[in-house]
């Protein structure tokens, strides 16, 4: 039960860090994308000899405070003594991420990662594949940025969204619909920070030597830094999405269409953000026409995703999903026919693919209790939602009795 108990804290304290990391990284970065898209050339600066300033201005307001931002396209002639670089937000967001993935999800794999009904993987197995995705994700983006292809951007931001579809493809084909979304998520992530970590900061480190220096910096680091700052900026949105739709099973009811719903998810994230970018720079030329191609994709989705999951197509009276035939997975400890009616009684009239109970058309987080094997994947949330807090059944609506949880508890305890 302790372990139990460590895996719940664990989980929590490394989802709190990653919710903060995450805050002041996306705050810190649309509030310079706003900022640069706000400075106007600085009346009191020196021009170049062509004419160009080389200082830009912002002025803003705050708590009642005044702030002048000023932009240096040139080194200050001295630099101060403490300067911050914005770097550590992007870090922590990316390491408190992955140990949360590895915490959640390759730790209680059986529960979270692996489906049978779509391949049955060992958990060593599928937190390698998990692993090497992001790892070999992320190196094929950068040599596609790199690649003659990456010197048109929209011919890159195309194959770059054909990319996150297809990757999103190939999770849904390995891993629960759960699994596959959150590694969609998690890859598109990888980029962002790697995209600070690789590229972005190095380039901003030489460039700021040269310009010490008093040497021209070479433009190609500014030009790479600018490109994936853009990425970034573009599917930070998306990214978003795809970290909570792992608590919503009506987002992964069905692997099949996860692909679909990753490109209309994207597609959506992305106008809003080109709203705002170009809003930032010329409230005039506000492209509004973004919110509603943006609703269009939202709206579509939500719609492939009603028709694809059991519940939403009795609705639509559309033909039911075949059932995938439950699966043991080995080393797990299948439940007692106690246990499995216990489970049946007190759980499966919300937990099974067409609930019973009044108001429900999902399953909810997508967790089925109305077989032996898929009570036996869910053995470890079972001891901590039913034994540990008593938090399932809500408020215990079906009557679970204490000599339940008794059997229960003792079921949990069993060594694999």
């Amino acid at each position: 039960m302790l372990e139990a108990y460590l895996m719940e804290w664990g989980s929590q304290l490394l989802r709190w860090l990653h919710v903060i990391a995450a805050i002041a990284w996306i705050g810190s970065s649309f509030f310079f994308i706003h900022l640069d898209a706000s400075l106007r050339a600085a009346p009191d600066a020196p021009r170049t000899e062509a004419g160009q300033p080389t200082q830009f201005l912002a002025w803003q307001v705050h708590g009642g405070g005044f702030y002048a931002m000023r932009k240096y396209l040139v080194a200050p002639e001295v630099l101060p003594k403490e300067l911050t670089w914005h770097k550590w937000q992007a870090y922590w967001t990316w390491i408190s991420g992955f140990f949360l993935l590895v915490w959640v999800y390759y730790a209680q794999s059986e529960l979270y990662l692996i489906d049978p009904a779509v391949m049955a993987l060992s958990p060593f197995a599928a937190g390698a594949i998990g692993i090497a995705a992001l790892a070999g994700g992320w190196l094929f983006y950068d040599l596609l940025c790199k690649s003659p292809l990456g010197k048109n951007d929209v011919v890159l931001g195309l194959l770059g969204f054909g990319y996150v579809v297809a990757a999103s493809f190939a999770f849904a084909s390995v891993f629960s619909g759960r699994g596959a979304l959150i590694h969609t998520g998690a890859l598109m992530a990888t980029i962002m920070s790697a995209n600070v970590f690789f590229v972005i900061m190095p380039g901003q480190r030489k460039t700021i030597a040269a310009m010490v220096a008093g040497e021209v910096p070479d433009p190609k680091y500014g030009k790479q830094a600018k490109q994936r700052s853009l990425h970034n900026n573009y599917i930070t949105l998306p990214v978003l999405f795809l970290m909570l739709a792992n608590h919503y099973p009506v987002t992964y009811a069905n692997s099949a269409v996860i692909p679909v719903l990753v490109a209309l998810i994207i597609v959506a994230g992305a106008l809003i953000r080109h709203f705002y970018n170009v809003r930032h720079a010329d409230h005039a030329k506000s492209p509004w026409w973004t919110w509603a191609v943006a609703a269009l994709a939202l709206w579509l989705a939500f719609w492939v995703a009603m028709a694809s999951s059991p519940g939403g197509r009795e609705r639509l009276g559309l033909k039911p999903l075949e059932p995938a035939k439950p699966m043991m997975l080995a080393g797990l400890v299948p439940p007692s026919p106690e246990v499995a009616n216990i489970v049946t009684g007190r759980c499966a009239m919300c937990h099974a693919p067409e609930p019973s109970w009044p108001g429900l058309q999902i399953a909810p987080k997508g967790v089925f209790l109305h077989e032996p094997e898929l009570i036996a994947r869910q053995r470890r949330a079972i001891g901590v939602q039913a034994v540990l807090t008593h938090a399932m059944p809500p408020n215990n609506l079906s009557g679970m009795t204490a000599d339940e949880r008794r059997v229960l508890a003792a079921w949990v305890a069993q060594k694999r």
